[in-house]
């Protein structure tokens, strides 16, 4: 894998050279843990023309997210816990002759940018804008199993849920005993807050779990997803509690069955990021849920549970083979409860069998 990291920060570092950088400082946790492979708490990455450092505050000891550093990037840890990683960074590169250091101003506070002014106030910092999360984008095989076996965590521990008595559980509860099933199972940890939503709260995006019981007839929707590796997928399902589903849940559920399936259909590279978000949409807008319904139909997953592309109405840009995204459209109708559906796929090329689907338990609208 030493490899794979070197050849990262190399494709950066030729990047910030064409625009006159002889160096880069990332602070950014997920890109820092992209490009060397494992990072202390609060490092930041100085990519120089003869060397990469990690630099962390204090000690860093054996607390790595992802692991140890990759071996060829040297880890320094400053002599004072509370100094700032960043700013050591930016008087490393005035020492080591850098002239022009490429920074991640989107993370840096103005208050950071400021101090590190003030220690090199000959080095010209230069916005490296979004050039790592756009590198983040493809991923390579190896961070694809990663995903892949985060999926098998998330379906596992949803499918031993589906068997358990829900009737009368709270919705907290159940988005408690989801993570613990997920650690149970070898995850590092959730991917990101668990939703369930029962009754009149299902269906409605990123509800945060109440003290509301589950009942007979009502619309259970879940959303959960694993953290493996530091790699995080997501599954969304949407069940029907103790009872055959009512004439309007099935009506509602096939739809939005029918919107996520034309939205994982269109999921091609080179198809644009607007038009896989149009083919879930028109359906459901066709049917008279354009109102309230999310900004986006879905979104990359990788480092971050959120990252781009953005599959929305005003997205720019076309997909490429190898891009994992969710599909997740959804109606909630207020009073009543909806349905939101979700699925973790990749990206892949129609000679190779085309959307490869990471989440698997089943989409038939279950009775529990």
């Amino acid at each position: 894998m030493s490899e794979v990291f070197g050849l990262r920060r190399d494709r950066l570092r030729e990047r910030c050279a064409s625009a006159g950088s002889g160096g880069a400082l990332v602070s950014r946790p997920a890109n820092v843990r992209y490009l060397a492979g494992g990072a202390p708490p609060q490092a930041v990455l100085l990519l120089g023309p003869d060397e990469d450092v990690l630099l962390c505050p204090g000690n860093p000891g054996g607390d790595f997210a992802g692991g140890r550093p990759d071996a060829l990037v040297r880890l320094s840890s400053l002599t004072a816990p509370a100094g700032d990683p960043a700013v050591a960074a930016a008087e490393a590169a005035r020492r080591a002759g850098i002239e022009a250091l490429a920074v991640e101003e989107h993370h840096l506070t103005v208050a950071r940018h400021r101090a590190m002014r003030s220690v090199a106030p000959g080095l010209r910092l230069a916005d490296l804008g979004l050039a790592v999360e756009q590198q983040r984008i493809v991923k390579d095989e190896e961070e694809i199993a990663s995903l892949r076996i985060a999926a098998e965590i998330t379906d596992q521990a949803l499918g031993e849920l589906l068997e358990s008595i829900l009737v009368g559980r709270t919705e907290r509860h159940l988005a408690l005993e989801l993570e613990r099933r997920l650690v149970d199972h070898g995850a590092d940890g959730p991917a990101f807050a668990t939703s369930v939503a029962t009754g009149a709260n299902s269906g409605r995006r990123g509800h945060r779990p109440t003290d509301r019981r589950v009942e007979e007839g009502d619309f259970l929707t879940v959303c959960v997803g694993a953290d493996y590796r530091g790699y995080r997928c997501e599954i969304g399902r949407t069940f029907v509690i103790g009872t055959t589903p009512a004439d309007w849940q099935i009506e509602l559920y096939d739809l939005v069955f029918a919107a996520q399936r034309a939205a994982r259909e269109a999921l091609v590279p080179g198809v644009a990021y607007r038009d896989v978000d149009r083919a879930a949409r028109q359906i459901l807008d066709g049917a008279g849920h354009g109102e309230g319904l999310a900004p986006l139909t879905g979104h990359g997953v990788g480092l971050e549970i959120d990252e781009d592309p953005q599959l929305a109405p005003a997205a720019m840009g076309k997909l490429d083979a190898c891009v994992p995204v969710t599909v997740e459209p959804g109606v909630h109708l207020p009073g009543r409860g909806g349905v939101r559906i979700d699925d973790t796929l990749v990206v892949r090329q129609e000679a190779d069998g085309g959307p490869e689907l990471l989440t698997i338990t089943t989409k038939e609208l279950l009775a529990l």
